[in-house]
């Protein structure tokens, strides 16, 4: 299965939107460089499908890339049925699927214009294992 980067976003600070960006940095066993999510843990690169975000347009919000936090937004690979520890490629990285979906112990601003949120069910999370630079339009290689 192959898919590919549709943006690539970023924030300075924890619980809020991410602005896309033309390119990140991905440290090994870090996560983005300059981005409030990075560190020594798990979640270190967050990732949300295009097709997870268009069920929120579809009830009418105006939402899209990086509006769920996500640092990469996909397009093309069913990233929830992915396995723990499934490992891609994205641009010059390597990625291991580390975490599917997440709990929220807060409301964000999205779920309270919807009454739901997509990224705590379908947003999955992954460990840097080869850094590099990723681009929106880099193909994304399930290995």
């Amino acid at each position: 299965m192959k898919g590919k980067v549709l943006a690539v976003n970023v924030s300075l600070n924890k619980g809020e939107r991410k602005t896309p960006v033309e390119e990140v940095t991905l440290r090994e066993e870090h996560g983005i460089v300059g981005d409030a999510h990075a560190g020594d843990w798990h979640r270190q690169v967050s990732l949300l499908a295009m097709e997870s975000i268009a069920k929120m347009q579809a009830l009418g919000l105006s939402v899209g890339e990086g509006d769920f936090a996500e640092n990469i937004t996909t397009e093309g690979v069913d990233l929830v049925s992915l396995p723990i520890g499934t490992r891609f490629t994205m641009g010059e990285t390597l990625l291991e699927v580390t975490q599917i979906g997440k709990e929220c112990h807060t409301r964000c601003a999205i779920f309270y214009q919807a009454g739901d949120c997509v990224m705590p069910k379908e947003g999955i999370f992954a460990r840097v294992l080869t850094g590099g630079v990723v681009r929106p339009g880099d193909e994304i290689v399930l290995l």
